[in-house]
């Protein structure tokens, strides 16, 4: 809207690092981010990489659950609203790169709003 005030960050990363019970049928981000160190490993290693890009006046939340969990771990990039799905370093890597410095998309990682988890 006209009269909205300017944006206070650039870009506001929401990484969900949400955790549920072992054996749970939905998973959770937290469990399937293990081969990349763990979620909030993770959410450390783009704010880290974002500032030696030279990514200015983000913001990476941990956030509770995203209600994707079938697809996580995951996150979400506003004023975008681009989804995407990550689980190693070199995920974060490309993210970082593709749509943070370039302004780009990292296709293979995105989700669509058409992808939605089954109904338990």
């Amino acid at each position: 809207m006209a009269n909205d005030p300017p944006l206070f960050y650039a870009r506001h990363i929401f990484m969900c690092t949400n955790v549920r019970p072992d054996g749970h049928p939905r998973g959770c981000c937290m469990a399937r981010a293990a081969a990349g160190g763990g979620v909030e490993k993770l959410r450390a290693y783009l704010r880290e990489k974002a500032r030696a890009a030279g990514v200015e006046n983000i913001r990476a939340n941990a956030a509770g659950c995203l209600d994707r969990c079938e697809f996580g771990p995951n996150m979400v990039i506003y004023p975008e609203g681009v989804w995407y799905r990550y689980e190693t370093a070199e995920d974060v890597d490309e993210i970082v790169q593709k749509h943070l410095v370039e302004g780009g998309r990292v296709e293979r990682l995105m989700l669509h709003p058409d992808q939605v988890p089954p109904k338990h």
